[in-house]
């Protein structure tokens, strides 16, 4: 049996002014696994990513990384940030700095590698992602798919135990995303622990070993790809794909 990576046990977020976000959601994500949530939005999906990494704080709920709470006060945040890689939709790359800088700037920082050894290892990551001629470049001059591939390359090269994307397609022109998609299938095919909060169905369909399926906070139904898009168990589940197929 794989190790347990990661859980999620009952985890609640309710924000000022009373909006319950997420309602008790709990699930586990084993060594090797992609874990694909969908569902509309304002479902809970992305919140549920952020409390993970630490971005927002839950309400109630306990988050585990291999076996080892990490949202308590005593648990250091940077060090669970590099142990969990995420990927925004928004790129959130820093403008000022070139492309090898913003790969590097976190070995260096939080890693404590030395700049030499960081651009070393940041080059040898952006070359996997065929982004070798444009380290010299700033965010400004590249294309949408091409900052979301410097994005992905800035998260893998801390090396994390697991990664975490957050509609990462859905900023990009449709001509950009089959190139994204294409590094997330290299990432699921090469072994990398993923939770991927997505629209892309064909995606989801294709690479997750399992689908989560959210609406108003909560899980309603769970299962593998092929179960979960033929034979939804759910009336929410059915009406949801009866939209998006």
């Amino acid at each position: 049996m794989s190790e347990i990576i990661l859980s999620v046990e009952e985890m609640e977020k309710t924000y000022v002014g009373g909006v319950h976000a997420v309602r008790g959601v709990s699930f586990e994500v084993k060594e090797g696994e992609s874990l694909a949530i969908i569902g509309s939005s304002g479902s809970g999906k992305s919140t549920v990513l952020r409390c993970i990494n630490r971005l927002i704080e839950p309400t109630h709920g306990i988050v585990r990384l291999k076996g080892e709470r990490i949202n308590t006060p005593a648990a250091d945040v940077n060090d669970v940030r590099s142990r969990i890689g995420m990927v925004f939709q928004s790129f959130e790359l820093f403008s000022h700095l070139r492309v090898i800088d913003n790969v590097s700037l976190g070995l260096i920082h939080v890693r404590g590698m030395s700049k030499e050894d960081a651009i070393d290892h940041a080059s040898s990551v952006l070359e996997r992602f065929d982004m070798l001629d444009r380290v010299d470049a700033y965010p400004g001059n590249l294309s949408g798919g091409q900052k979301q591939r410097v994005a992905i390359a800035r998260a893998l090269a801390m090396k994390p135990e697991v990664m975490l994307f957050d509609e990462p397609t859905s900023a990009l022109d449709p001509e950009m995303i089959k190139e994204v998609l294409d590094v997330m299938v290299e990432l699921a095919n090469d072994g990398m622990t993923m939770i991927c909060v997505t629209h892309e169905m064909g995606f989801a369909r294709q690479v997750a070993d399992r689908v989560i399926f959210m609406d108003e906070g909560e899980i309603v139904e769970e299962n593998a790809p092929d179960a979960f898009f033929s034979n939804p168990r759910s009336e929410r589940t059915k009406l949801f794909l009866s939209q998006v197929l």
